[in-house]
C-alpha cells in the first residue's frame, strides 16, 4: 500500500494518491492531471478512482479531466448532485482498491455532500482518514460557505459539523492518520495549522473544536467567532466543479501564445482584457505596461487572483518571467481563470525595447519612510487583514484590508499622498497597482512592508494582541 500527500504550497491544498495491488485513488486532484497520470504510470497502475471530499470553493478539482484520461470513476459523497456522470456514495459504503478498502464517511457541516474517506489496509486496520475540509490540524472546516445550496443558517450548518466531528471521526482510533485537504493560508478554515499531516489522537487532544467537554451550542459560538466574508470567487469554482468546466489542454493551449509588443497592444486596446504583471514587486515598480496589475507569481498568486477578479470568464493578458509562461496558465487556472489569452514575448523588456509607453510606482524603505515623517505628518495606509492589523498596527494608521479593495480604495483622498505596507511587500504593490490603474497617482509603497517598518523602531506601535483568526 502507497499513500502519497501532493502539497501545493500557493493554494495550501492537499491532494493524495493511494496505491494498493496495481490498483490507484486521486483524492481531490488539482487541475493538470499529468502529474497523477505519470505517477500511477511509474508503478504500472490503473487509476481506478477519483475521489472528491466535496465540491470546492477555492479550487477547481482535476475530477473531469483525469476520469476522460484514464476511465476512473469519480465519487462523491451522499446528496451530491453533479451535472456529470459520477458515482454518488452512501454513507459507509466500501469501495475495494487492489488489497485495501476506502469507506466513506458522510460527514456534513462543510457542504451537505462532504464526505470523508477512511483508508483500511491489508490486515483490516484503520490506517487514515482523508478529512477534506471537515477536519483540518488544528481547525475545522468553515461552515458558512454553503448556506445558499443548503437552504440553512450557518448555525444550523455547524451544528451538523458538530454532530459529524463526534459521531463519525471522533469515535475512530486514536492512531489513525489525519490528511486533511488544506493547511495553513487557505481561507477555507481560520486558525489552521501549518503542520499537514497528524494522528487523531493528537487532534482529539490539541484541536479546540475536537474538545469532548464541548456542547454543541458552544462549537457553534466557537466555529463562527472570527469568521469574515469569503472570496468572491469561492461560489464560482463551486459551480465549475459542481457543472463541469472546459478541459485543461484546451485552457493551455489558447493561453500559450506568445504576443509581440505590437499584438500584445491592440489586443488590450480592443479587448476589455485584463493585464496581470507576475513579476517581482520591486522589479514591476521600476517600469510596467499602463493599467497593469502586479500579482507575483513568488507568493500566493493564485488566491488573490481569484480575490480580486471579479468575474472568472475574465479574458487575461499576461506579463511574466521568461519561461514562467505556462507556470502562470496553470494557476490561474487552478481556480477557474479560463480565458488567458496570450503572453508579451519576450517579457517586459521587449515592450522596453519596443519604445512603448512605461509606467512606475514610488517605492520607500521603512527608514526614507521615517525620514519624511520627521518633516510632515503622513497617511498611512496598512492593506494587511484585518485581523493582523487588529493584533499590531502603527498608531494612526488606517486599516484598508486588500482582500475588500473596493471597499478600502473608499477610505483614499486623492488629493493627499499615502505610504501603503502590508506585511512584507507583496500586496502593498498589488493594492498600489490596482489603485493605480483606476487613476490614483498619490500611493507611495513601503518596500519590506511592516516588519520592515517595525524592525526600524522609528514608527509608534500599539501592544501587541494574539490574533484569534488568521483569515
Amino acid at each position: 500500500m502507497v499513500v502519497e500527500q501532493i502539497y501545493t504550497g500557493c493554494l495550501a491544498q492537499g491532494a493524495y494518491y493511494i496505491e494498493s495491488n496495481g490498483e490507484a485513488a486521486i483524492i481531490d486532484p488539482l487541475r493538470e492531471v499529468k502529474p497523477y497520470i505519470d505517477r500511477a504510470n511509474k508503478s504500472c497502475s490503473k487509476i481506478k478512482y477519483v475521489l472528491e471530499t466535496h465540491f470546492h470553493a477555492d479550487f477547481v478539482s482535476g475530477h473531469l479531466d483525469l476520469a476522460q484520461k484514464t476511465g476512473a470513476t469519480i465519487v462523491f459523497g451522499p446528496t451530491a448532485k453533479p451535472g456529470f456522470e459520477a458515482m454518488i456514495a452512501v454513507d459507509d459504503q466500501e469501495m475495494k482498491l487492489g488489497n485495501v478498502v476506502i469507506k466513506v464517511l458522510h460527514t456534513p457541516g462543510h457542504t451537505m455532500e462532504s464526505a470523508s474517506f477512511l483508508l483500511i489496509d491489508e490486515k483490516g486496520k484503520m490506517h487514515s482518514l482523508f478529512s477534506g475540509d471537515t477536519l483540518f490540524i488544528g481547525d475545522v472546516g468553515r461552515p458558512d460557505l454553503a448556506q445558499k445550496a443548503a437552504n440553512l443558517s450557518q448555525e444550523e450548518l455547524a451544528g451538523l459539523l458538530y454532530d459529524s466531528l463526534r459521531n463519525k471521526i471522533m469515535v475512530l482510533p486514536d492512531d489513525v492518520i489525519v490528511y486533511p485537504g488544506h493547511g495553513a493560508g487557505s481561507a477555507c478554515g481560520k486558525m489552521m495549522s501549518k503542520e499537514t499531516q497528524d494522528l487523531l489522537g493528537n487532534q482529539k487532544k490539541n484541536n479546540y473544536a475536537l474538545r469532548h467537554d464541548m456542547s454543541k451550542e458552544q462549537f457553534v459560538i466557537e466555529v463562527l467567532a472570527g469568521l469574515m466574508p469569503p472570496p468572491s470567487y469561492f461560489p464560482l469554482n463551486v459551480m465549475m466543479n459542481k457543472q463541469g468546466y472546459e478541459s485543461f489542454d484546451a485552457i493551455m493551449q489558447r493561453g500559450q501564445r506568445g504576443l509581440t509588443p505590437d499584438v500584445f497592444e491592440a489586443i488590450a486596446n480592443e479587448t476589455q482584457a485584463l493585464i496581470i504583471d507576475t513579476r517581482n514587486a520591486q522589479d514591476f515598480a521600476k517600469g510596467f505596461i499602463p493599467n497593469t496589475i502586479n500579482i507575483g507569481i513568488d507568493g500566493s498568486f493564485a488566491p488573490w487572483a481569484g480575490a480580486l477578479i471579479p468575474d472568472v470568464k475574465q479574458e487575461i493578458l499576461i506579463v511574466t518571467e521568461l519561461g514562467r509562461e505556462e507556470e502562470v496558465i496553470t494557476r490561474l487556472a487552478r481556480v477557474g481563470f479560463d480565458h488567458c489569452i496570450g503572453y508579451l514575448d519576450g517579457g517586459f523588456n521587449s515592450w522596453k525595447k519596443a519604445g512603448k509607453e512605461i509606467n512606475f510606482i514610488t517605492s520607500l524603505t521603512a527608514d526614507e519612510v521615517a525620514a519624511v515623517m520627521q518633516n510632515e505628518p503622513i497617511f498611512i495606509l496598512d492593506v494587511r487583514k484585518k485581523s493582523e492589523f487588529d493584533s499590531e498596527h502603527i498608531i494612526k494608521a488606517i486599516s484598508a484590508p486588500l482582500d475588500y479593495i473596493n471597499e478600502s480604495m473608499m477610505k483614499v483622498d486623492k488629493n493627499k499622498t499615502y505610504f501603503v505596507h502590508c506585511a512584507g511587500g507583496y500586496r502593498s504593490m498589488i493594492f498600489v497597482s490596482i489603485l493605480k490603474a483606476r487613476g490614483y497617482d498619490n500611493l507611495i509603497e513601503v518596500n519590506g512592508g511592516f516588519k520592515a517598518m517595525k524592525d526600524s523602531g522609528k514608527f509608534n506601535l500599539t501592544d501587541y494582541v494574539c490574533p484569534t483568526t488568521l483569515l
